[in-house]
């Protein structure tokens, strides 16, 4: 029964109707005690005794009230009066979108500015966990400023309230405004699985949305057909008209989010309505009503499920872009570099499938965890496979081996299929494997073993490397690997497993450290891998070794490190380009934001100057030469002096002497004057270096070394001619300067830390220090307290009183902007641990699809 100007409801005076809805009629009223127009909504009267219905619609107002976004309507209050159940909520002055859409298509411009505005307030509620499950154009408000609301949250679930068992209905589908039912929704614009009656998540209203965004662009339903049970059954069964052909204006981006919202599947649209709501934002920001199409509409027509738009305005111009900027630096001319990665992040493992077109491979995009995805060698999309996991191989059967990350659980590999599907885990303690060429059966790295099959130990690594990847060759009777040495300052293998005799041999040796990538060429026969040369500064590139000769040439050496992934059967190479940089922070406790002093490309924090006024540099990237180079920088941003080549290890204590490893020696150790004076070249040939730290009396240190294939260890040295002294047993590292007393040293092992005496004695743990601490960065000037290192990217920095073993918390440092970057490398604090100096690495990759490599 319609209610008349002037009834009352609670503070709420009717003023005129709005209209109805299967959910409820809608009054124009005012607030008599703010003296404010609203609206308010009301049950029918032929509902109102529905209990179930009557519980639905307070579950709106609890719904929508605890939504506060600029894209949803407001909702002011809620109430019973006199039998009769309201919701008093903002006046939204404008038309609907169905009224807009009444005289056709709307221009690519403004159906933007409508949907990006729809997908953020849709994104906003499925972050609270609600659903809306009736969006469709009569529940979307658009004021005379363009602003764009999501009205009637009548339909709404709280997918995780309590009770809610998510189960599937079973029902026959009304429409709004028809007799109520148990699946609910509009027809036309219900997703297939609400269609059938399953249970819904906010997927669901993205597929609403879809077919909102091809209405708009087409001027008609995306899926009309005579009646409510045939457009249903469209809805599950049908695809619809292309845009391509029933709007051939349409921006292919645009088309791309389309018919991606609109999969049938649930899981090839988008994991996150905030990376859809995303999308359309850089889609209206980057193209204007005057952008010609015609470009944009070039591509192929065929159905793309899983667009990632790094930039909408250029997305379909950028692989070539990039590809072409490559091809230019690149060794060869004839290469082509196709990029099929646009976001800004890390890449990690890629493999093409069977096809050859397909490719999958994991990423961390805007400093989120690892993430499993799929796109096509001829995309610029990817689709999410929502996993957090890094893909090791894919057989000839579609059969995928993922290593799966469970926080700080052993590695585990997985079985799952290209097709979807969870994953089976299959291996636990290995995260590195690949499959027979027939796919039937896996070989794995586990313990530092290579295991084939699965639990029979078939290889080792050599003593004192580590084996990184395996890759079986085309005829499957070869198993390459890569083996590093453990220090950075040693090199990379690559050796061979026969299968059939089980026999290992070395390929090619004498590579710089950290050798990654590992393929077969399918026409060469040779084995493409990414090391190093062996001088400074080096990084990785693509080479090829012939497996019987071990001759190896460079293959490819673009700007950037370089890594090969996979090769497809036709010789297209799948590769990795990572730009990659160090930055040299420095800031104060507390402080809103740190200075980057960084110099050159590579610059890493090596020491800080107890006045907090000097930071060591070490250049060891592309900036820094062959040979490497050590920098002097000023807190105060005046330019960096060089000290000369080589690699720097610390700082004195009165600032003038660096101790350093020189680039054209590097099995001594030098000491560079920071002033005036000439180089010091200590007794130490013969060794490899890690840290140093200073004693406080400026005229000995402590550094770590070993000799030959002995263990790491500490040594005295004096800075005399003298040798230096073993200082500890083997396998201990250093732990911060000395005592402020020239007394006790600390070193640790194996996660453990401990008191030395300088001058002999029994050593002893450090009380209060748990298992938590990762390093003990220094004493403070009383040499009562030490500066603890908590956490690995947003590092937590805690005091201990090494009397009493309180710890106190005094900050946390790390970079403002995490993409790309994995965790600090060196850390450094002044005696009164308010000033501090940190570095770290930043990796952004591009993964590309190379042709033309020989």
């Amino acid at each position: 029964m319609a209610l008349s100007a002037g009834t009352k409801l609670g503070p709420y005076e009717v003023l005129a109707p709005l209209g109805a809805g299967g959910m409820g009629e809608v009054y124009r009223a005012r607030d008599t005690r703010l003296s404010r127009e609203v609206a308010v909504k009301v049950l029918p009267a032929a509902v109102a005794s529905d209990a179930s219905r009557v519980k639905r619609f307070e579950k709106e107002a609890r719904a929508a009230s605890s939504l506060n976004h600029p894209n949803i309507v407001t909702v002011y209050d809620m109430g019973e009066t006199g039998g009769v159940s309201w919701i008093a909520m903002e006046l939204v002055r404008g038309v609907t979108l169905r009224q807009m859409l009444a005289e056709g298509a709307l221009p690519v411009k403004k159906l933007l500015a409508v949907g990006a505005q729809v997908a953020e307030g849709l994104a906003k509620a499925h972050e609270a966990s609600i659903v809306h499950r009736d969006l469709k154009p009569e529940n979307v408000m658009v004021t005379k400023d363009g602003l764009a609301k999501i009205l009637d949250f009548g339909l709404a679930k709280l997918t995780q309230s309590e009770g809610d068992s998510g189960g599937p209905t079973q029902a026959p589908t009304v429409s709004v405004g028809t007799e109520p039912g148990i699946v609910v929704g509009t027809v036309a614009y219900m997703s297939p699985e609400q269609a059938l009656g399953k249970a819904v998540d906010f997927r669901s209203d993205q597929f609403s949305l879809g077919s909102m965004l091809y209405e708009m662009a087409a001027g008609r339903k995306t899926f009309a057909r005579a009646s409510g049970p045939e457009t249903m059954a469209a809805i599950i069964r049908d695809e619809p008209e292309s845009l391509s052909a029933g709007a051939p204006g349409t921006p292919v981006p645009l088309r791309w989010i389309v018919e991606r919202c609109l999969a049938k599947d649930p899981e090839e649209r988008y994991a996150s309505t905030r990376d859809l709501a995303r999308d359309l934002s850089r889609l209206r920001d980057g193209l204007s009503e005057e952008s010609a199409p015609g470009a944009l509409a070039a591509a192929a027509p065929g159905r793309v499920l899983s667009p990632w738009l790094a930039s909408a305005a250029v997305a379909l111009l950028a692989g070539a872009a990039i590809g072409a900027l490559v091809a230019r630096k690149g060794p060869d001319p004839v290469a082509d570099y196709h990029a099929v990665t646009f976001r800004r992040g890390q890449v990690g493992r890629a493999r093409f499938a069977p096809d050859g077109q397909t490719i999958v491979f994991s990423a961390q995009w805007e400093g989120r965890p690892a993430e499993l995805f799929s796109t096509r060698a001829d995309s610029t999309e990817a689709r999410p496979l929502l996993l957090n996991a890094d893909v090791a191989s894919i057989s000839s059967t579609g059969k995928m081996a993922v290593s799966v990350f469970h926080d700080a659980a052993p590695p585990m590999l997985a079985e799952m299929s290209l097709a979807g599907g969870a994953p089976r885990e299959i291996v636990e303690g290995a995260f590195r494997g690949d499959w027979t060429p027939d796919g039937q059966k896996l070989a794995v790295i586990r313990s530092n073993k290579l295991e084939f099959p699965v639990g029979k130990v078939f290889g080792a690594a050599t003593e004192g490397t580590n084996l990184v990847t395996i890759r079986f060759s085309p005829d499957g009777r070869q198993i390459a690997a890569v083996e590093n040495l453990r220090s950075e300052s040693e090199g990379a293998s690559l050796v061979v497993f026969d299968v059939p005799s089980g026999k290992k041999r070395t390929v090619s040796t004498g590579w710089g450290f950290a050798a990654q990538g590992l393929a077969w060429h399918p026409k060469t026969g040779e084995v493409w891998f990414s090391p190093r040369d062996v001088a400074p500064g080096s990084v990785l590139m693509v080479c090829a070794v012939e497996p019987s000769s071990g001759k190896s040439r460079v293959v490819a050496r673009p700007p950037g490190v370089t890594v090969v992934q996979d090769i497809a059967p036709d010789g297209r190479v799948l590769m990795k380009v990572d730009d990659w940089h160090e930055s040299a922070m420095y800031g104060q406790m507390g402080s809103a934001a740190d200075t980057n002093l960084s110099w050159l490309d590579f610059s890493r924090v090596m020491d800080l100057s107890d006045d907090g006024k000097t930071l060591l540099l070490d250049e060891s990237g592309r900036g820094g030469g062959a040979k490497g180079s050590i920098y002097l920088r000023k807190a105060d941003g005046s330019p960096a002096t060089r000290l000369g080549d080589g690699r720097p290890l610390a700082l004195s204590p009165d600032g003038k002497w660096v101790i350093a490893v020189p680039g054209t020696t590097p099995d001594r150790l030098i000491l560079l004057p920071t002033g005036a004076g000439e180089p010091r070249v200590l007794r130490t040939e013969g060794m490899r270096y890690g840290v140093a730290v200073w004693m406080p009396d400026g005229r000995r240190f402590l550094f770590v070394s070993r000799t030959g294939d002995k263990p790491w260890r500490v040594y005295l040295q004096d800075i005399s001619q003298e040798a230096p002294r073993p200082f500890g047993p083997e396998g201990f590292g250093l732990g911060g300067p000395v005592s402020p007393d020239g007394k006790v040293a600390i070193l640790g092992k194996e996660g453990k830390w401990f008191f030395f005496p300088v001058e002999g004695g029994d050593p002893r743990p450090i009380p209060g220090l748990g298992e938590d601490v990762d390093d003990v960065l220094r004493w403070d000037r009383t040499g009562r307290s030490l500066y603890l290192r908590k956490g690995g990217l947003h590092t937590e920095i805690w005091r201990l009183d090494v009397g009493s073993g309180r710890q106190e918390k005094l900050g946390a440092i790390g970079p403002s902007d995490a993409t790309g970057v994995d965790a600090l490398d060196t850390i450094f604090l002044t005696p009164d641990g308010k000033t501090y100096a940190y570095s770290f690495q930043r990796r952004l990759s591009t993964l590309f699809v190379v042709t033309g490599l020989k």
